[in-house]
């Protein structure tokens, strides 16, 4: 706080108010320009959104089937992480369907006093490639890496070394288990062999 001519003033108070109303009229001009653009939408999703319930609307249309009674739809709400499938005009759920439209898979829908038009979820399947008439592929027979193209008798060697080593590694921990139990310090344990030359 200084003191000029005999007059107090109160710097770090009026600095606090200043920055409160300064950002209070920043935050109110920013939130009003975030909401037509959000991050978290595609972007052209952006005015599709406030009349549809694509993926980011409280319901979405998952599926539509063909059934003998007429069509049902499949509608996920994802507020309860739930689907349901429902008719034409069927009450007793949140939502009721009025209207669909087959040619672009779409839907209208009364929801929580509004109405919204919903289309059909795209599905997020990659296809494999073309179907191989070959039939499927050769099973490889020998998976170890940097073992390619043994002979049984050479294959049975490798897996004999590795079931010795896989023994030997077993009886050091044995017995550094045991001299630790009895008070001893294990000595360092002694590098492994080299692997065999192929």
């Amino acid at each position: 706080m200084g003191n000029i001519m005999g007059m107090r003033l109160h710097t770090p108070g009026l600095w606090a108010a200043a920055s409160a109303a300064a950002a209070m009229g920043l935050a109110g001009s920013l939130r009003a320009d975030l909401a037509p653009a959000s991050p978290f939408l595609p972007p052209n999703a952006a005015g599709a959104a406030a009349g549809a319930g694509g993926p980011a609307g409280p319901i979405e249309l998952r599926g539509i089937m063909a059934t003998p009674d007429g069509y049902a739809f499949c509608i996920y709400d994802s507020a309860k992480k739930k689907d349901v499938w429902i008719g034409m005009n069927e009450s007793g759920h949140d939502f009721v369907v009025r209207s669909s439209d087959p040619g672009s898979d779409s839907i209208k829908v009364d929801y929580q006093g509004r109405t919204l038009r919903l289309t059909l979820k795209a599905p997020r399947v990659a296809s494999a490639g073309p179907a191989n008439a070959a039939g499927p592929p050769a099973v490889q027979r020998d998976l170890a890496p940097g073992a390619p193209n043994l002979n049984p008798g050479e294959e049975q060697k490798r897996l004999d070394a590795v079931a010795q080593e896989v023994r030997r590694r077993r009886q050091e921990r044995e017995k550094a288990a045991q001299e630790t139990q009895n008070g001893q310090t294990p000595p360092a344990p002694a590098p492994a062999p080299p692997p065999p030359a192929r």
